[in-house]
């Protein structure tokens, strides 16, 4: 039987590797997602979980987790690349839905109204 590959939440998240994965949402996040947020299922929880880590409220071993999640979303490279046909998402969606079903108790009602209101935009945007 093959080995299915499953993402190593607990090594993407470890505090070693905080750094590289604050800088390279902070760099990365937004380009990425105005460039496939109409493909991905996950667009709203993706934007939600960018202002939970970025909140100073958020407990940090969920930041590490959210930061894990969204730099893995953003890499260029990953397990399955992006760009393959109705597959390219499956990989990245499996990072953050492992990741978010473990700090969605910290993601509040604002950080979901300011991604709802974002994405609103970002559509009223790419229409207008």
């Amino acid at each position: 039987m093959p080995t299915i590959w499953k993402p190593d939440l607990p090594m993407l998240a470890a505090p070693e590797n905080s750094g590289r994965n604050q800088r390279a949402v902070r760099d990365g996040f937004w380009r990425k997602l105005r460039a496939t947020f109409a493909r991905i299922p996950f667009a709203e929880q993706a934007v939600a979980a960018y202002f939970a880590a970025m909140d100073p409220v958020t407990p940090k071993r969920a930041k590490l987790l959210l930061f894990a999640a969204l730099a893995y979303f953003i890499a260029p490279t990953d397990a399955v690349p992006d760009f393959i046909a109705a597959l390219g998402f499956t990989d990245d969606a499996a990072v953050f839905l492992a990741a978010w079903r473990l700090v969605q108790d910290q993601i509040r009602p604002d950080h979901v109204q300011k991604a709802q209101e974002t994405l609103e935009r970002m559509t009223d945007k790419d229409l207008g």
